[in-house]
Formats: structure tokens, sequence, C-alpha cells
């Protein structure tokens, strides 16, 4: 492990202009390539105390062994020579979005004097004109078939089309009439180029004008009394508009556009891209990367871009995006070069764009749950994560059993705790628990983890000494595990492989200490820092770093998340609960009892807040009077004016008039 120190920059060395800079190892490999709009700031951030930097560039700058730069006149030159860098070098510290499959294309032979429509996959070549990419190649196959009808154009190999102008018979497609069977001279080259402009005029989007001409041409034939040909035309518009409906329409202005979303944790990142030509989308693709850096959703977007359209995608009239990255000026201005023209890239605010986006968005976040659902469901995996674990934190054994604590709470208010349990590396929901803490005044996470674990762990003890001579003849369960009266597994009575908890050293040392008050010493201890993703570990000065790959580090985060998850849906449920109960406490005439009762009778107080008199009389318990009162009551607070004056001695409500004795 280098010392920065020993290759850093001479003071006042490093130019102030914008440039690009490249990292390399011992063996003079590249590791990072950078660009800045001012080398001497972003190159000295580098080169500070260890400790003040993220993990990951830890890594990266003690992996290094020397720093080199080349000063650029512009930002968008800058950015051109950073991909062009990552392109040659391939550095390991920088993120690489590597699609999972080619994704296939529509592409029509242009520059044929005979043009052919194909599906294609791979890079994209001269005298081709593309469409998509599309989903699935079957998806296109099926779209083509319903427009040879309308547009019978080439779609045969060079082979075939050579083999029938020698036999002098065109293939099958030329009798079924899905070809105008240029290769045997019933059309010519130019009336063949007219049938090849319509089809990509009609993949181009502008497909309302040429379904127009159809119905006049399908009228026209109609009032001449050419059933036959106007029966055709009918046929042509249906088969247009079976085609249409495999492409949703989204916006209704001819959008050229590329619609990119981005769903990340602090590991892996998925991508999902619409691509929206003529105002409907023609492909949709998406991958999910490994994140190798602590990079913002902004710069994410920019590698994003960097990699998608210098690998020869098709650059859109415009760009929407989830966020700008930091030079989104420079970015917009290197994608309007690639265009030839100025390409807007920017993130929509209102409107059909922005729900687009939404739905981007949502698609994303759904591949990368499925994404983690997979790889938690392969039992290959899970089995390796649990050796990693065992390997990295030096445990006995491998830690079936994982349990982790997370605390929640606002502001000091309604602090819960929740346990949750994975049982080789899969959830087990059943054996979840909560907590209410109740022995902690105010915002104290460390004293809150305390009390948590010492209960948890108090619990264990208890149950495992209730019944320790129960013998079971199938010696499957250990004595005092299981209820004599129910059969069922205590609720504490398994102790864990493995403690998470959420925190770092400080969590950490206090749920250590709470073990060892216990006297617990078979139970290992961990915490996961939720931003840097550290695991911490009892009495060490420094985390353990798992590679950003590890299967035990996705593991960790996926029992962490979850635990985090149960402990807010609990502090809501308590928040939501003693905010209804604190509305209703200081109505005169409801107790505990007539709180409840209206509660389970309108499930929540909104809908209380809607009722009548008379629907409030009709719970049990409540007569009219009491039920005028709390209607009042509820009214008067919800329009603003605070909580009602009332009269202790006849429950009746009194106005500002009233009160006066006017």
């Amino acid at each position: 492990m280098a010392d920065p120190a020993t290759y850093r920059p001479a003071p006042g060395s490093i130019p102030e202009g914008p440039g690009v800079y490249r990292f390399r190892d011992a063996d003079g490999r590249v590791i990072y390539v950078g660009k800045a709009k001012s080398l001497r700031a972003r190159l000295s951030s580098y080169f500070q105390d260890l400790h003040n930097l993220h993990p990951r560039t830890q890594t990266m700058v003690t992996t290094g062994a020397s720093v080199e730069w080349t000063v650029v006149t512009t930002e968008v030159e800058a950015l051109q020579l950073e991909y062009s860098w990552i392109k040659e070098f391939d550095p390991r510290f920088n993120v690489k979005y590597r699609d999972d499959k080619s994704y296939p294309w529509l592409a029509v032979t242009v520059g044929d004097t005979y043009p052919r429509v194909m599906v294609g996959r791979g890079p994209k070549r001269k005298g081709v004109r593309y469409f998509g990419p599309y989903a699935h190649a079957w998806a296109i196959r099926e779209t083509v078939d319903l427009l040879l009808r309308v547009f019978p154009m080439r779609s045969c190999s060079n082979g075939v089309f050579k083999r029938s102008q020698q036999i002098g018979r065109p293939c099958l497609l030329g009798y079924i009439g899905k070809c105008a069977a240029p290769c045997v001279g019933r059309v010519d080259a130019d009336e063949h180029r007219q049938i090849v402009d319509d089809f990509c005029s009609f993949m181009a989007g502008n497909t309302g004008a040429y379904l127009k001409r159809l119905e006049g041409e399908m009228r026209e034939a109609s009032a001449a009394m050419e059933y036959e040909k106007a029966a055709r035309l009918r046929d042509d518009i249906g088969a247009l508009q079976r085609a249409l409906e495999k492409n949703a329409v989204v916006l209704g202005d001819a959008t050229d556009a590329d619609v990119v979303a981005v769903a990340e944790d602090p590991l892996e990142a998925a991508v999902q891209i619409f691509h929206v030509r003529g105002g409907r989308i023609r492909g949709q693709r998406g991958w999910v990367a490994d994140k190798v850096d602590d990079a913002a959703t902004g710069d994410l977007v920019e590698r994003l871009l960097q990699q998608l359209y210098a690998e020869g995608d098709e650059v859109p009239r415009e760009v929407l995006v989830p966020e700008l990255p930091s030079d989104a000026d420079a970015l917009a201005e290197w994608l309007s070069g690639l265009r030839g023209s100025r390409v807007d890239l920017r993130v929509p605010q209102r409107g059909d764009k922005k729900s687009l986006l939404d739905t981007v968005a949502r698609n994303a976040g759904q591949a990368l749950t499925l994404h983690k659902t997979r790889r938690a469901s392969d039992l290959t995996t899970r089995n390796r994560a649990l050796e990693e674990l065992q390997v990295a934190l030096d445990l006995p054994t491998a830690p079936l059993r994982i349990e982790c604590i997370d605390v929640s709470n606002l502001q000091g208010t309604e602090i819960v705790a929740s346990m949750v349990v994975f049982e080789d590396g899969l959830p087990r929901k059943n054996e979840y628990r909560r907590f209410v803490i109740r022995g902690t005044e105010g915002q104290n996470d460390v004293a809150a983890m305390y009390e948590t674990v010492s209960r948890r762990f108090r619990r264990y003890l208890d149950e495992r000494s209730e019944s320790p001579d129960l013998d079971f003849p199938d010696g499957d369960r250990e004595p005092g595990l299981v209820d004599p009266e129910t059969g069922r597994p205590r609720k504490f009575a398994y102790a864990p492989g493995l403690l998470v908890v959420d925190g770092g050293p400080p969590q950490v040392a206090a749920a250590q200490r709470a073990l060892d008050q216990l006297g617990i010493d078979d139970v290992p201890v961990c915490g996961l820092a939720k931003r840097l993703e550290e695991v911490w570990l009892p009495s060490q000065d420094d985390p353990v770093i798992l590679p950003r790959t590890s299967e035990g580090l996705y593991l960790l985060q996926r029992v962490r998340d979850e635990a985090h998850r149960f402990a807010i849906r609990h502090h809501r449920q308590r928040r939501s609960k003693s905010m209804t109960e604190s509305t209703l406490d200081g109505i005169p005439g409801l107790g505990e009892v007539r709180r409840k009762a209206l509660l389970k009778h309108f499930g929540s107080l909104r809908k209380l807040r809607g009722a009548t008199v008379e629907e409030v009389a009709a719970v049990p318990g409540l007569g009219r009077r009491t039920a005028e009162v709390v209607v009042s009551a509820l009214g008067t607070e919800q329009s603003g004016g605070g909580r009602p004056r009332v009269n202790t001695a006849t429950g009746e409500i009194l106005d500002d008039a009233s009160e006066k004795g006017e």
C-alpha cells in the first residue's frame, strides 16, 4: 500500500485550467481516469488526510503510485478525452455500465440499390438507417410482418435475391403480396425506393399523415365502386393500426427523446432507458451495474450518457434525466456535436414528460428489486455470502442465523427498535420482533441500542432457563427451545450466529457491552455503517472493508435495509396512533374505552372527521350528546380554529359570544 505523499505533485506544478488526469499503480497500469474544471483544485483534494477521504477513494489513492494530467481548452474537450481514456485503459476504479445483452435494431439498408429491411444487432454501419433499439427481436419481426403488407419492400437476403433474379421467380413473399418483387422486375428501383421511403417515414413517426392518405384513398375507391381496392386499403389501415398498438403513444408532439432513470443503492445502480421516437416508445433497455465509487446520481447519469452515445447510439433531440450532472452544459454541447444539431439535456418538471420519467424510474426500481431478489434466492450465492462473512469477520462457523437491530425515532420521540432474522441468507419474517424503547430520553441511539440488545438477550437467557430438562425423543431440538404447552419455538430462545447493528463504533460498543453484562460471550457482533458501508467490530479502531462485489457485503446490506424498513414501519404506526389519541384526548366525555371504540368503528381519524352526528352516535357506548361534542370538536380543529372551548359541566361547545355572555 503506497503513501500518497510519496507521489504528490509539487506545490504550484498543477495547472488551474480544465483537463483530464490519470492515476497509475506501481506497475504503470491506469487505475482511474477523471476530468476537472480546475485540475489543481481536484487533484489537491486527493492528497489530504486519508481519514477525510471516502474509503473507496482511500483505496484508490493508496493503490496508485503516480498521477499525470493533460490540459485541454474547454470542458467539452475534457469530456471527450476522459471517455477516450476510459475506453482505452478500462480503469478498475471507474464505474462501468455493462449491458447484459445486445439489443436488436430495425435496420434498412438505404445505401443499396434495392434497400432491404432486417433485424440486426451490434455496431452501426454506414449506409444503413436504424430504428430502435427494441427490447425483443420477435417484437420487431411481428411489426415488420404487419408493415410489409402495406410497404412491400425487400426483406430477403442477398443470396435469395440473386437466386430469384437468376431463375426469374420471386420468393414466397412475392407471391403472397409482402414483397413488390424487384428481383423479377415487377417494380423498378425508383418505385421500390418510394416504398422504402414511405416505410422509413412511417417508422420515424409520421404515421398520422400516411393513415389519413390511405383513408382518403379508401373513400375514393368506395365512391368509385372499386370495392376490392377499398377493402384492400381498409385491411392495410387495420394492419398499420395493429402495428401502432405495439408502440404505446406517450407524447403527442412527435417528440424524439431518450428518457433515462437510475435506481440505486450503495452497491448497485439499475439503469432504464426508454427510446421515444415520433412520440412513441420505440424501444426499452436496461441493466444493473456495480457501483465502484461514491458518485452522485448526476455523475452516474453523465458516465452513462458518455458510454451510451459514444458507442454508437443515435442521439435524439432531447435527453430527459432524473438529475443533471455538475457540468451539464459541457455534456449537452458534446451531445450536440455528436448529433450535429442542438440537444436539450434537462430534467422535466411537469406534464407528460415528467410522468414518463416517473414511469421509467418505477421500471428502474422494479429492475433493481428483481435483481436483488434473484441474487438473494440463489443457493450458491447465499452459501458464498455466508462463507465470505465467516472469513472476513473471523467467525468460528458460518452465520446461518443473522439478527439485525435498528433504532428509529423522530427527534427523540416515539423511539422504537426492530429485530429482523435471516436464516440461510433468507428472511424469517415470523421471527421478526419489535421493541418500544421507554428507558431512554432524547435522541440517544446508543442508549436505545443498549436497551434493545439487553432486553432481547435477557429474554433469551430467561426462556432457555425456564425448562432446561425438557427432552425431545427425535433429538432435533435443544431443551428449553420449545414451549411445552403450545409446542411452538419460544420467541427469543435461539441465539444468532451473528448480531448486526445498524451503526458504527458507538452502536457496536453498546451492543457488546450489553452482551458482556449478561455474561454472553458466544454471540459475535458487528455494525454496518449506512453511509460508507463499513463493517465495524468491537474493540477495533479500523473497519473491515469488504470488496464492493462481495456477496457477504450484499447480504449484510439486505439485512440492514430490512431492519431499517421494519423499524420505520413500526415508528410510523406508533406516531400515527399517538397523534390520533392526542387529538381525541382533550374532548370531554371521551375516555380510553370510547376513544378505542371510535377508532375501531371508523378505522382512522380522517374518516371520523368526515362522519355526521348520527354516524358517531351509532357507535356502541356513545350517545347523541357526546357525538355532537365529538363532531363539533373535530370540525373546529380541522377548520384551524384550535381546540374548542367546552363547558365542563354540561359538555356544551362555547363560542366567543357565549363565553362573553353576549
